[in-house]
């Protein structure tokens, strides 16, 4: 059970005494305003708060009836390319699809619905500039108008067109917004007419596809009118540039050939094909003349293809071929000293000498062809050689040439995608193939009920400020007058100083010159302590769970050594982080216990991190059965008292409260741990009591009351030591 701080007994101070007069209690200056006295001021004038309430309510009920209503209509617009692949531009055909309508072009297309010319062209469509609703000066000044008017809070209409006067009451009932996260537009129209505000809103979003669609077929017009004066400009230009090129090769004589070349490098080139066939010849008539000699010379038979295409030689080749015949056919009866026989071998012979002189000729027949091939290959090497001499005196000529002829054809070019982008262009105008890049999704209906004014939030935010204005002038003229009652402080039975209150008694003079006592009255008494209940740990994390800002930082303090204090310390963090993120401090330096169930039970603590070794990083571990984060001690060493003074300490908690839920301090044994320096660091105390009804509870609970907790809770460290 938490129990609020008693304040703290303070000598009193001398007191003079009267043997035969009342005491006079001292005077108190002004302090806190009497709450209760304000309620009982604002209870005495009740009645002219509610009767102000009641009539600014019926002003606020009789104003609101009078204003005419105004009935809202919406169409939507989706945002999308609608234009068909099969009727896009030849250019845009390998697109696969449009890009999508980034933020910024919603917005353009927002100002484009907002645009003067789609209003004037509404206001001309539904006659708007023929309606008294949004034309004031056709119907005359209204006297509220007026009236607002000589204040300055309306605007003088006679000073405007008609034009400007319908266009301010078009744009004041038109509202034109993007629906989020979304490539919609919605278009709001309000007007006295329901039937009038869905047409408006359906005329606006109609108009707004026409504005688009006529656009894009003016632009593909315009682009078609301004290909064919550039079509009929670039015509002229090529024709001039042909021409130049025809005159120039006239001129220079660059005829060209079969094969678009000039005649020179056709020239070249067929000098160039006869050179090769006459070297080729000459060489294949050398070598076989060459070989036939050989085969001549060596008497070997004489087996070559010029020598088959001779018909002398082939007449001799059978007739030694017939006499070999015979020769061997004799040869089988007769002796080789036979006369027939050597007759045989002499004809042979003579055979063979006859093709040898027939060989001998067809030689010297090659040899006189590949002279001849020479001569022809002297001739086309001279021709060649004039031709080159022609064709360097052209070169010149044919670079001006051919300039002139890629000059005429980037013209030529140029016509020619001229005149595909005009035919498109033409094409596109003539079927109407440019649809708008937006499409109504949503038709704007007759709204049932008005949406301005809102009558009943209207008439109760009226009585509201009605009522408030009212009790805050009656607050504010109770505080401003003087207070009748004085505040002066005596003691009560228990010792404490308590308010008094008492009128002042103005019919009791007090005498000049009056005894007093010479010593102070005795001190008061500290009064006795009422007894604590016994909270579990889990009692106490729900009720720190609900105190909200005020529970977030507790301090676990035992009233003696061995009270289970880090065991209340750990079982209170592991039942708080069930559900929010728990970190427990250790800043009992002189018995240290949480590093044990660290995960890292060597890591540096608040020792090193007030030392300046260490960071937040550093020092900050985990529970190894539970999700609480911790921070040990460290290395205290002999600076335990100065680490318990030392202003770190604030900063630390300050820092671990901003990034956990709860933060929880374990302090160890209030006999050992200086628990006023704790007071200040969390305000909410939890005192860990072996037995709550030993002396040196009662005395660590006084002890804790007089160092500043707030809230002190008891638990039994017995069963929380079980517990853990």
């Amino acid at each position: 059970m938490f129990f609020r701080k008693k304040p703290k007994p303070a000598a009193a101070a001398p007191v003079p005494v009267l043997p035969a007069m009342p005491v006079l209690p001292p005077m108190e200056p002004a302090g806190e305003p009497d709450l209760r006295g304000l309620g009982l001021a604002l209870w005495r004038r009740k009645s002219t708060i509610v009767m102000f309430t009641v009539v600014s309510a019926a002003v606020a009920f009789m104003v609101v009836n009078a204003i005419t209503p105004r009935y809202r209509s919406e169409a939507r617009l989706l945002l999308e390319a609608r234009e068909s692949v099969f009727m896009r531009a030849e250019a845009d055909k390998g697109s696969a699809e449009r890009a999508n309508l980034d933020p910024e072009a919603v917005t353009s297309q927002i100002q484009l619905v907002l645009s003067r010319d789609l209003a004037r062209s509404v206001i001309k469509k539904e006659k708007l500039d023929e309606n008294p609703e949004f034309d004031p000066a056709i119907g005359g000044m209204t006297p509220m108008r007026t009236i607002l008017g000589l204040f300055g809070m309306a605007r003088d209409v006679s000073v405007l067109t008609p034009e400007e006067r319908t266009l301010e009451s078009y744009y004041d009932r038109i509202n034109v917004y993007a629906i989020e996260k979304s490539r919609v537009i919605s278009v709001d129209f309000s007007s006295a007419n329901a039937e009038l505000a869905a047409r408006l809103a359906n005329s606006v979003a109609e108009s707004y596809l026409t504005l688009q669609q006529s656009a894009k077929t003016d632009q593909t017009r315009a682009a078609s009118t301004w290909l064919a004066v550039e079509i009929e400009k670039m015509r002229a230009k090529v024709a001039t540039a042909e021409a130049k090129v025809e005159e120039y090769r006239s001129q220079s004589n660059l005829f060209v050939g079969s094969n678009n070349s000039s005649l020179p490098n056709q020239q070249l080139t067929e000098i160039n094909s006869q050179i090769a066939a006459a070297r080729g010849q000459k060489a294949d008539l050398e070598a076989r003349a060459k070989q036939l000699r050989e085969l001549v010379r060596s008497g070997k038979p004489i087996d070559s293809s010029d020598i088959a295409n001779s018909e002398s030689m082939r007449r001799l080749t059978e007739q030694g071929n017939t006499l070999r015949s015979q020769l061997a056919e004799q040869s089988t009866t007769l002796m080789d000293q036979h006369p027939r026989i050597k007759e045989l071998r002499a004809q042979i012979a003579e055979i063979e000498r006859a093709k040898r002189v027939e060989g001998e000729r067809l030689a010297r027949q090659l040899d006189n062809d590949a002279k001849v091939a020479g001569d022809r290959l002297a001739a086309v090497t001279a021709s060649l050689d004039q031709v080159k001499k022609l064709a360097s005196q052209t070169n010149e000529q044919d670079v001006q040439l051919r300039a002139l002829e890629r000059d005429a054809k980037s013209q030529r070019d140029l016509l020619e995608s001229y005149l595909v982008k005009y035919s498109e262009a033409s094409a596109r105008d003539n079927v109407n193939a440019a649809p708008p890049e937006a499409r109504i999704i949503s038709r704007a209906t007759p709204a049932a009920k008005p949406t301005y004014p809102k009558k009943m939030p209207t008439v109760l935010i009226a009585a509201f400020a009605a009522f408030a204005l009212s009790a805050g002038f009656i607050v504010t003229g109770a505080l401003l007058a003087p207070a009748p009652v004085s505040r002066a402080y005596g003691y009560n039975s228990g010792g404490y100083a308590a308010p008094v209150f008492a009128q002042p008694r103005m019919d009791v003079p007090l005498p000049p010159s009056l005894p007093r006592m010479a010593s102070p009255p005795t001190a008061p008494v500290m009064p006795t302590l009422p007894p604590m209940p016994v909270s579990s740990i889990e009692q106490v994390a729900q009720r720190l769970r609900q105190s909200g800002e005020s529970g977030r930082r507790v301090t676990v303090v035992g009233s003696a050594r061995n009270a289970g204090t880090t065991y209340a310390a750990i079982t209170l963090a592991r039942a708080l982080a069930a559900d929010t993120n728990v970190v427990l401090v250790d800043l009992a330096f002189g018995a240290p216990n949480l590093s044990v169930i660290s995960t890292d039970p060597n890591a540096p603590g608040i020792a090193e991190l007030v030392r300046g070794t260490a960071g937040f990083g550093d020092i900050i571990t985990r529970d190894q059965f539970s999700q609480v984060h911790l921070v040990a001690t460290g290395n205290v060493g002999a600076d335990g008292p100065a680490l318990s003074a030392s202003p770190m300490l604030q900063t630390v908690i300050e820092a671990l409260a901003q990034s956990y839920d709860h933060v929880v301090i374990d302090a160890g044994s209030a006999a050992d741990a200086p628990v006023q320096n704790f007071a200040h660091l969390a305000q909410v105390a939890v005192l860990v009591a072996g037995n709550p009804a030993d002396p040196a509870t009662r005395a660590a609970r006084e002890r804790m009351s007089m160092s500043g907790f707030a809230d002190v809770t008891m638990v039994a460290g017995a069963a929380q030591t079980a517990a853990a």
